[in-house]
C-alpha cells in the first residue's frame, strides 16, 4: 500500500489543525493588549466573586439545567422519528405520542409546582 492512500487523511488532519490553531494564533499575535483592572478581575457567573468558592447554589439552577437537558433530548428523539415515520407506521406514531404525553405530564407537574418560576 502506498502513501498516496493516506494523503486525504493527512490533508484532512492538517486542515482541521489549521482551522483550529490559526484563529487563535492570529488573535494572540494581532490582538490588542490593553489590560485594565476590570479585565484582570476575577469574573464568574456575572457577578463579582465575594464569597468562598464552595458557596451553595440555589437548587433551581440545577433544576433548570435538568429540564433543559430533558426537553433538548426530547427534540433530539423527534428528528429521527420524523424522518422514519413512513417506515414505522401507526405503531411508531402512537409510541411517540405516548412518549410525548409522558413528557407533557412531567412538564405540567413542574409548572404546577412552580419549578419554572424565577424570582
Amino acid at each position: 500500500m502506498s502513501l498516496e492512500a493516506y494523503l486525504p487523511v493527512i490533508l484532512f488532519i492538517l486542515v482541521g489543525v489549521g482551522v483550529g490553531v490559526a484563529p487563535q494564533l492570529l488573535g494572540f499575535l494581532l490582538g490588542p493588549r490593553r489590560p485594565d483592572a476590570a479585565k484582570n478581575s476575577p469574573y464568574e457567573c456575572g457577578f463579582e466573586a465575594f464569597e468562598d468558592a464552595r458557596m451553595k447554589f440555589d437548587v433551581r439552577y440545577y433544576l433548570v439545567a435538568i429540564l433543559f437537558i430533558l426537553f433538548d433530548l426530547e427534540i433530539a428523539f423527534l428528528f429521527p422519528w420524523a424522518v422514519s415515520l413512513r417506515e414505522i407506521g401507526a405503531v411508531g406514531f402512537w409510541t411517540v405520542m405516548l412518549f410525548l404525553a409522558i413528557l407533557v405530564v412531567g412538564f405540567a407537574y413542574e409548572w404546577k409546582k412552580g419549578a419554572l418560576d424565577w424570582e
